[in-house]
């Protein structure tokens, strides 16, 4: 697909790449998420000597990106920020990501403005006459002990409105969570939530260590979290997801929550 058109200014759109790979437009403003464009067959590094082969293809290629306002890295994973990435992106485009991530741009990759944030602390960008607020949200990629065996993961909160003005569309990013007591703390700082991307799949390493949401837990979330509409991703890209989007669909179709969740296929914008 070629980079998508922009939006009406009032509009806010979510194209799909890949994995967790969105592409979120508001006005003059345009953010990446986890970028991801490893193709089909090639290895994603996890860490700790453990790869995973990508089962798909992104739906865009690093280079017909649109220039980006910012990106959103919800931590260093290679199936979330890949050696594609790294070679293809600007290294003068913010990035918002963790600290243990921004060491590693910054001083390894040479990624010029990194802005690694501890949990609620924020960063502003500007585009034009918009803006976004994003703010760090709890995350857990792993249970107990486990977590020392992966990196530091943060979901995100990102408002955007005019520059000065009010906030016109929140939306939450999950990023690589499980479902873990901080985060009933994102909506009682956020109550109003008009996207929630959710990252689900049902990672699971081996040994059978479950790393992200299935589709239980990715209905769990969105219970806590109440969004207008939200957009699963992160499903079906890597044989370590063992949780597929049907699980996830099937499940909140249970609970009476399925005209809330909009499944966004890959190359598509939806509209919000």
């Amino acid at each position: 697909m070629d980079s998508p058109d922009p939006v009406d200014a009032d509009t806010l759109s979510l194209t799909f790449i890949g994995t967790a790979t969105v592409l979120l437009r508001w006005g003059d403003l345009t953010l990446l998420t986890d970028p991801n464009f490893l193709h089909r067959g090639q290895f994603a590094y996890l860490g700790k000597g453990l790869v995973s082969r990508r089962l798909t293809d992104p739906a865009l290629a690093v280079d017909r990106l649109p220039p980006l306002s910012g990106i959103v890295l919800s931590h260093l994973h290679g199936d979330h920020f890949d050696r594609v990435a790294r070679r293809g992106l600007d290294h003068d485009v913010p990035v918002l990501t963790t600290r243990h991530a921004e060491r590693r741009l910054v001083r390894r990759y040479g990624f010029e403005d990194v802005s690694g944030l501890r949990t609620w602390e924020s960063r502003v960008l500007v585009a034009g006459g918009d803006q976004v607020r994003v703010t760090a949200a709890p995350g857990r990629h792993a249970p107990g002990l486990a977590q020392a065996l992966l990196p530091p993961v943060m979901g995100s909160v990102l408002e955007f409105g005019p520059v000065g003005g009010p906030v016109r569309r929140r939306v939450y990013v999950s990023g690589d969570t499980l479902n873990v007591p901080e985060l009933r703390e994102v909506p009682h700082r956020f109550p109003d939530v008009d996207l929630a991307v959710l990252h689900l799949g049902g990672t699971t390493l081996p040994g059978g260590l479950v790393v992200t949401l299935d589709g239980v837990g990715g209905a769990d979330l969105l219970e806590l979290v109440r969004p207008r509409r939200a957009v699963p991703v992160h499903v079906d890209d890597y044989g370590v997801f063992r949780s597929p989007l049907g699980d996830f669909t099937a499940e909140v179709a249970r609970r009476g929550l399925d005209s809330v969740v909009r499944v966004v296929a890959r190359g598509e914008t939806a509209r919000f």
